[in-house]
């Protein structure tokens, strides 16, 4: 790779600040150790307040609910599975500079100058429209009943003027996109909610919904129950990290100065020195996200699996909330249901924070892709990134004032986010492969890992195809 690789050319309007254009003088050596690392951690809380919401709070409790401690062990696998392709990504995007859809396009064959698999993403966005409309209906029937307007708070009429509420909202507060913001409200918004399911659900032995260690135990057999096989395809796809977070993940590392500091790649000793050592800084980003989600998540299903699975109560439709909040009323009485619907908001809105601003960079790198924008052009890129800021809310609450299903609407963006996880490993190995330096690639441990990971993707991958194809039996 040149000197010049990822210098923006001479027509281009470039900031000199911009995080996408690598010079000699954005350049910074690395940190050592955890202690000095600490401050240049950041990309993987975004990540986890958007996986803290959908995934963890709706499907993940759904799945508890409905099978019990059974499929416990699908929970830890999700989560630990994915993490290798979402490190092996982010070391292609910190070595050159450039975001994953600009990678994604790189991989042949092409339709014009659109690779395939882009074409497969902007059909999975669209599925994902459902999903996130899905939590935007969350976060507003949470907020309709802990303040109802015009009479029942399920009603069409509180039910839409929190909708409304919820979109105007997010739009004014993501609008200036900047990453300092960004990333400090997704710190709070995790550590707030995440912290208190942990703490009860790691209570519960103390309440009338005890569990055992043999229950944690009967859930570590690699079992799948008759009938959960589709529910739980589709929490492999929402939990942990999903193809829409492995992709968004990148262009958080580059907006937090990885690529940056690293700087242009020259072939010298300086820079793989460099780039190794902010590869590291994003692997302990990465190590601290996984912890936060991993341990999040495990609350969540352990919480449904014991408080709403003996009773029979699985969330469905606008009653989702009144269902799950149930967990906290039942073993912490009547006055944690208010505090429940303000920790649902909280958490509902992390997805909302992380998911806004990273949607709304993916479908400008797309139109990018497309011919449509000039992505080297800071001044276009922004523009563009604010008009998808206020677009996409504005189309996920109409999505969910449609359907009103949250559950359903996050199920179905969870299968397909479980089918394109098969191109992002393919599109991960071919950049890893023909892009990033040998130099700079991870050790034989690394590697070990990301091959069963990536296995095990392509093969849950296939397997979710064919059953949305009706190939398989039910």
């Amino acid at each position: 790779m040149s000197t010049t690789a990822n210098a923006a050319p001479a027509h281009v309007v470039a900031d000199r600040d911009d995080p996408y254009h690598l010079t000699s003088e954005g350049i910074m050596e690395p940190p050592t150790g955890w202690a000095h690392s600490l401050k240049h951690l950041g990309p993987g809380l975004i990540l986890s307040a958007s996986i803290v919401g959908s995934g963890e709070l709706i499907a993940t409790t759904t799945l508890g609910a409905r099978t019990g401690f059974v499929l416990l062990w699908m929970v830890i696998f999700s989560t630990f599975v994915k993490v290798a392709v979402q490190i092996e990504l982010a070391r292609w995007t910190i070595s050159t500079g450039q975001p994953a859809l600009t990678g994604y396009n790189k991989v042949p064959p092409h339709f014009g100058r659109v690779g395939w698999i882009n074409v497969l993403w902007a059909i999975m966005a669209l599925t994902k429209i459902l999903q996130i409309g899905g939590v935007v209906g969350g976060a507003a029937v949470a907020l309709s009943i802990l303040l109802p307007i015009g009479g029942d708070p399920l009603g069409g009429t509180s039910i839409t003027i929190w909708t409304l509420v919820t979109v105007f909202t997010s739009i004014v507060l993501l609008y200036s996109n900047r990453y300092s913001l960004i990333e400090r409200g997704a710190v709070l918004l995790v550590v707030v909610f995440s912290i208190g399911t942990i703490v009860i659900a790691l209570g519960l032995p103390a309440t009338p919904y005890a569990y055992s260690v043999d229950d944690v135990l009967s859930g570590l057999t690699l079992a799948i129950p008759a009938g959960a096989i589709g529910i739980a395809i589709a929490m492999f796809g929402i939990t942990g990290v999903g193809a829409d977070e492995l992709t968004f993940y990148t262009y958080w590392c580059v907006e937090k100065g990885y690529a940056r500091y690293v700087g242009p790649n020259d072939g010298s000793e300086a820079w793989k020195r460099r780039a190794r050592g902010w590869i590291s800084v994003m692997y302990k980003d990465a190590f601290v996200s996984w912890c936060i989600y991993t341990f999040g998540t495990l609350a969540f299903y352990i919480m449904g699996a014991a408080v709403l699975h003996p009773q029979g109560l699985v969330p469905a439709g606008n009653d989702m909330i009144g269902t799950v909040s149930r967990m906290y009323t039942d073993t912490l009485g009547d006055w944690a249901g208010t505090l429940f619907l303000v920790g649902a908001v909280a958490v509902l809105g992390s997805t909302l924070w992380a998911s806004i601003p990273s949607w709304s960079r993916m479908y400008t790198n797309l139109l990018a892709e497309f011919g449509v924008v000039d992505w080297r052009n800071t001044r276009q890129r922004l523009k563009w990134i604010r008009i998808f800021t206020v677009g996409l809310p504005i189309v996920w609450g109409t999505a969910y004032l449609f359907i009103q299903s949250p559950v359903l609407m996050i199920q179905i963006g969870g299968v397909s986010t479980g089918i394109f996880l098969l191109a992002a490993v393919i599109a991960t190995w071919y950049l890893r492969n023909t892009e990033t330096d040998p130099a700079i690639r991870g050790g034989r441990g690394f590697n070990i890992l990301l091959a069963i990971s990536s296995v095990a993707i392509v093969l849950l991958g296939i397997y979710t195809g064919a059953n949305v194809l009706g190939l398989v039996a039910r």
